[in-house]
């Protein structure tokens, strides 16, 4: 076959070596050579029916739906949490960093233990975790918001062991364009989960007239999760997906894995890409129902909130945007990739960047539109939610491709580490403490309490126009990464990358 251009090859000489089952040291990303054929019945057998696969997933689209209900029911509340415990802006801001932080330190923990040990079992104890101590979070009085500081870093357990394990094994159920598909019904749940987090958290809190009933829900759904976790979930061969249950994939050291996918393009642009989504995403769904209701305020359509319980319609009706905005952004976001992936080699960074870059203005106008129309404010919320939801199942999908199978709880885990620790982890936080700063400079009116915190949701659109630009990079390693972990996954070794002259 006549060519002109270079082979490609693996980073670093990370090739796949075909050893021995009866080798003495196994090779991590490897397949064994001398695969018995019983051995390579067992694994076809452990591969779950098409059914349970189905079913599995549905079980992981509901916990991970109550796990961004949970994350954002605190945001549907806070206005309420702040007048309780009389806190301001930038302590407010901790409650979500602080649960970020713990999810951000202990992923990489459930990355390594994802990778090598029984993936059931390990979200089964997080799970357990977050039921006990989000049910927990609700008992706590006004002297101690410590602890409730303390509770939701603990919170992050069950989300770390969760959300760095679940998309591998939807990796290992299915492959190609079912495995596209099965990642975006996934995903869609993060969007979904988050708004209803607004809608029943607020919904809850007026109905009872105490907030902490809004966080006493979530646990008793999450015990229903628990059990379909345990009876329904399989626990699929690592790789069984991309070699069809005809090969197993061996281990080698963590240290290998991280030194792999630091060497790997396309993973390292896109993490950055997420992690400016992810900082955005975090400022804007902590602070924008807090943002609109003291627009509100400052144009007097509403009393401000002085004594609890506070009034939530602006959790409620952002919720409710940001549900549907949510499931139109995933589906569209997935149409197109199926249907570019196979005319256009780099489309998914490409559509990634598209929907960061179109989302920035949309964002910027939401928020300077505020101090005069609260609908056109929704308006382009509602847009700029639909251009950012393009990105959530692709993501998942981009790195499912580019990283070898049996590396892919490590990576979902290196990725969560880094987009929240410079994302959302710092985010709320870091908005809510340039408001207060700007608040502190002058006087203490209801048009400069609006104006300290609108000015600094201004710093979301810049960091949005970054992200895609990260994208763009991910674009030009994207084709050459996803041949390279295939050959890796078939058990081959790419030839060095040599220029191949035309023949005449």
């Amino acid at each position: 076959m006549e060519t002109g251009g270079i082979v490609m090859t693996l980073q670093d000489g990370d090739n796949a070596r075909l050893n021995s089952r009866t080798s003495s040291t196994p090779q991590y990303g490897s397949i064994s050579e001398n695969q018995t054929k019983d051995e390579t019945t067992s694994v076809k057998m452990a591969i779950p029916s098409p059914k349970r696969s189905y079913i599995a997933v549905a079980v992981l689209c509901y916990v991970n739906l109550l796990n961004y209900m949970d994350r954002y029911t605190i945001a549907g509340i806070l206005l309420n949490i702040q007048q309780y415990f009389r806190i301001n802006d930038s302590t407010a801001g901790l409650l979500q960093t602080v649960f970020i932080c713990s999810f951000m330190l202990l992923a990489p923990v459930f990355g390594y233990l994802g990778d090598r040990y029984n993936r059931k079992l390990i979200m089964v104890g997080g799970l357990s975790v977050w039921i006990v101590t989000t049910l927990g979070s609700s008992f706590i009085t006004e002297s101690y918001f410590w602890v409730l500081l303390l509770m939701r870093a603990l919170v992050g357990t069950g989300e770390a062991s969760y959300s760095t394990i679940a998309p591998t094994i939807i990796g290992d159920l299915f492959s190609g364009t079912q495995r596209t598909v099965m990642i975006s019904f996934f995903y869609i749940f993060i969007p979904v989960g988050s708004g209803l987090g607004y809608i029943i958290g607020s919904s809850v809190a007026t109905a009872t007239g105490d907030w902490r009933w809004a966080l006493r829900l979530n646990p008793i759904l999450g015990l229903v999760g628990l059990i379909l976790l345990i009876l329904l979930i399989p626990n699929p061969p690592r790789g069984a997906s991309d070699t069809q249950g005809g090969a197993l994939m061996e281990n080698t050291s963590y240290l290998e894995d991280i030194k792999s996918l630091m060497k790997n393009r396309s993973f390292v642009w896109s993490s950055l890409g997420v992690t400016a989504m992810a900082f955005v995403t975090g400022a804007l769904a902590f602070w924008t129902p807090v943002f609109l209701s003291r627009a509100q305020v400052m144009q007097g359509i509403r009393p401000s909130c002085s004594k609890e319980p506070c009034d939530t319609t602006d959790s409620y009706i952002f919720g409710a945007v940001t549900v549907v905005t949510g499931i139109v952004g995933v589906a569209i976001g997935t149409l197109l990739a199926r249907r570019l992936r196979d005319k256009v080699p780099n489309a998914d960074p490409l559509i990634c960047a598209t929907g960061m870059l179109s989302s920035a203005p949309c964002l910027f106008l939401a928020i300077v539109l505020a101090y005069n129309s609260i609908p056109a404010t929704y308006v382009f919320i509602a847009i700029g939610e639909t251009l950012l939801s393009l990105n959530w199942a692709i993501l998942a999908d981009i790195l499912l491709y580019v990283v070898i199978p049996t590396r892919r709880a490590t990576a979902e885990a290196l990725q969560i580490m880094v987009c929240h620790l410079l994302g959302d982890a710092g985010s709320p936080y870091l908005l809510g403490a340039i408001s207060d700063a700007l608040n502190r400079s002058y006087p203490d009116t209801y048009t400069w309490r609006f104006r300290s915190l609108q000015y600094s949701l201004l710093l979301c659109p810049f960091v949005g126009v970054l992200g895609g630009l990260f994208f763009l990079m991910t674009a030009l390693y994207i084709a050459e990464d996803r041949k390279a972990a295939q050959l890796q996954a078939a058990g081959g070794a790419p030839p060095q990358a040599v220029p191949v002259t035309e023949s005449a």
